[in-house]
């Protein structure tokens, strides 16, 4: 049985920590660029979200490969749940990195004053050309400035509950053969065990990312570009399956499809254990 009390006192904390986090990244991005720091400020921001929901809701997040991220530039892609991903963001952006966001979120008093202060590449959905002149100004400041830029090709958070990736769209695979830069795909677990609106999740625990091998484009030709972000999608799913679901400590409510997760590796695990167990018998006697 939900706690439906608890998950919304949960999501007004949880915005009121954002929104100050937001304050937070509007005057230190001000600062950052008063003293020709910019690029630190979506990172500095960052942080600040992190341990404000570290230590305010009891979400941690555990990388593993963190290590993949040192060496700009590259583009980093990674599969889009829900507002945790910015938790995530928080957890491990590097230094010198910025995201793209939809054009809209630059209206929204405080969060989308700090976007717009941090060098966000804000792109407008409903001009192609727009969107392809906007990223192409920050393919060219990537590659001359050694930075980085972080994308999540699903193009909408999927609010998934089962281990699953949406089709990636094509525009990061195309920005990385055209700079002949790396792709880096980094992969999130499940978090509908820690928050999911359907279901009115919200609970405490940690969640896993796992950063992959980076993934050169040098001699990527045009025409091979939906083979190769298929291959990388792959890549992904399957690193999604490996660390499964977010670790939850269940307050509020758990999605069914972890559940049954959870009940059927229970008893794959139980079923291994009888039969190393009974193979063992065997050899005794």
């Amino acid at each position: 049985m939900g706690n439906p009390v608890l998950y919304y006192m949960r999501c007004v904390t949880a915005v009121g920590i954002l929104m100050m986090c937001a304050l937070y990244g509007t005057i230190a991005s001000i600062v950052c660029t008063l003293i020709g720091k910019q690029h630190l400020s979506q990172w500095t921001t960052a942080r600040c979200y992190y341990y404000a929901m570290k230590y305010g809701m009891g979400i941690d997040v555990k990388v593993i490969g963190e290590e993949k991220l040192n060496n700009k530039p590259f583009i980093v892609v990674s599969n889009h749940q829900s507002t945790l991903d910015i938790l995530m963001l928080g957890r491990m952006f590097p230094k010198g990195c910025t995201v793209t966001a939809k054009k809209s979120l630059k209206y929204i008093p405080l969060l989308g004053w700090f976007m717009a202060a941090s060098g966000t590449f804000f792109l407008d959905r409903s001009s192609r050309e727009k969107s392809v002149d906007t990223l192409n100004k920050g393919l060219q400041q990537i590659k001359e400035k050694k930075r980085a830029l972080w994308i999540f090709p699903e193009g909408t958070r999927s609010y998934a509950t089962d281990l699953k990736i949406l089709p990636l769209k094509k525009g990061a695979f195309h920005l990385a053969q055209q700079g002949n830069i790396p792709i880096v795909p980094v992969v999130v677990s499940n978090t509908s065990t820690l928050m999911n609106p359907k279901n009115k999740v919200f609970n405490r625990g940690v969640i896993t990312v796992k950063v992959l091998d980076p993934v050169s484009t040098d001699g990527l030709a045009k025409e091979s570009i939906g083979a190769f972000s298929e291959k990388i999608r792959d890549s992904m799913v399957e690193a999604l399956h490996e660390i499964g679901y977010s670790e939850p400590v269940n307050e509020t409510n758990l999605p069914q499809e972890y559940i049954d997760y959870v009940t059927k590796n229970k008893v794959s695990e139980e079923n291994d254990v009888v039969k190393a167990t009974g193979a063992s018998t065997g050899v005794s006697i």
